[in-house]
């Protein structure tokens, strides 16, 4: 029982050495969350509306299509001369301009055909906005000719438009489903939210990097006599080390329950089963801190390990999976991603998110994590033992 004590102490100490380094409180609590947002805004569900500047006076053609852009495309509508519109256009301050003249908008009016002109920037949605200006113009023109049909009997246009608008309040329209055949529409099918990708990554990412670089206190525990000084208390070299592992094990669970949390509460973020979401965190967190343990024994310098830290952190989280989702890789690479634990706990994070697995899913991904964190935690322990008999 004392010697549980010792080693838990050993660990806050490490945890609490870890969160007084103000140099890790952008890095830790601040850098993460930027990241989520700008990948969420980037390659999130909700894209950018669609912005559309129209000339022309208030005519039935203009309003007909207004009505559309807003109410069934959810576009920004604006209104201006036709040569501040080219202007607009030219400096990409809008997507689409719909230049609508007079004689057009009678000649619609009149029921015969007519015209209009659509300028399309050359923004990266600008093409997008042309297909929401081209679906309204189309919604417009088949309303016309639905009052068209119906005029026949003697009814005025105003009496027809009005039943039209009670119709489409009264009668629930049909629905229409559309199922991908896309693997990778399928594999992303499940996120509830447009930061919940962003999240996940970010997770794994950072609670790698967050454990390789609070090697450093290792280092400085070994440089300064630190470790020394705890050997000399009623406590074993086996304890010494556990608690060390058990401290790189903290500080990657801190960091991972954090982001876990402020991502929840912040943008909503789904994780699924908040159970299974920890046991996949625990389980790369071995590792993360096996990893932690590798570093801090073999390096003595901590600007080094620091260095080497952050390296390996991003080129195996790029590998991994965290910069660019698993589902883009190709067949070849996407294996060879698999030998980073990054890959591994990206497809058990992802199972667990958007497919509601259960622990026998990730089971499999689990058990690969496991050996990893055995291997990296053996060696950890090896080398940090190999280090204090040195020092002795």
């Amino acid at each position: 029982m004392r010697g549980i004590r010792a080693t838990l102490a050993i660990a806050a100490v490490e945890l609490r050495r870890f969160l007084a380094d103000r140099s890790n409180i952008f890095f830790v609590f601040i850098f993460p969350l930027i990241l989520v947002t700008v990948i969420g805004a980037s390659f999130g569900d909700d894209g950018p509306t669609a912005k559309v500047a129209i000339a022309g006076g208030d005519t039935e053609l203009r309003g007909d299509i207004v009505e559309q852009l807003t109410e069934e495309q959810s576009a920004q509508v604006s209104f201006a001369g036709a040569d501040a519109i080219r202007e607009q256009v030219a400096r990409g301050r809008t997507d689409v301009g719909l230049v609508i003249r007079d004689e057009q908008a009678e000649a619609f009016a009149d029921g015969e055909d007519a015209e209009v002109s659509v300028l399309v920037g050359a923004g990266a949605t600008s093409q997008v906005a042309a297909q929401s200006v081209n679906a309204a113009v189309a919604g417009a023109n088949a309303r016309r000719e639905q009052i068209a049909a119906l005029s026949d009997d003697g009814r005025s246009e105003a009496e027809i438009s009005a039943a039209l608008d009670a119709a489409q309040e009264e009668v629930e329209p049909a629905t229409l489903t559309v199922e991908s055949d896309d693997q990778i529409s399928e594999e992303f099918a499940g996120l509830a939210g447009q930061f919940d990708q962003g999240a996940a990554s970010q997770l794994i990412l950072f609670v790698f990097i967050a454990s390789l670089t609070a090697s450093a206190t290792l280092i400085q525990a070994r440089r300064y006599g630190v470790v020394g000084r705890v050997l000399s208390a009623p406590i074993t070299t086996t304890q010494t080390i556990a608690g060390q592992a058990l401290g790189r094990f903290a500080i990657a669970a801190f960091q991972g329950l954090y982001i876990i949390v402020a991502t929840t509460l912040l943008f909503g973020v789904e994780w699924g089963s908040w159970l299974l979401a920890l046991v996949v965190l625990a389980f790369f967190a071995s590792v993360a801190a096996g990893a932690a343990m590798v570093l801090g024994s073999l390096v003595d310098n901590e600007g080094a390990a620091g260095g080497l830290g952050i390296g390996f952190g991003l080129v195996l989280g790029a590998l991994g999976g965290c910069m660019y989702p698993l589902e883009f890789f190709g067949d070849t690479l996407r294996q060879v991603a698999h030998v980073t634990p990054h890959a591994w706990a990206y497809d058990a994070m992802a199972e667990v998110q958007r497919r509601n697995a259960t622990l026998l899913d990730i089971a499999p991904d689990l058990a690969v994590l496991a050996g990893m964190a055995l291997i990296l935690l053996v060696a950890g322990a090896w080398a940090l033992r190999r280090s204090m008999s040195r020092a002795m």
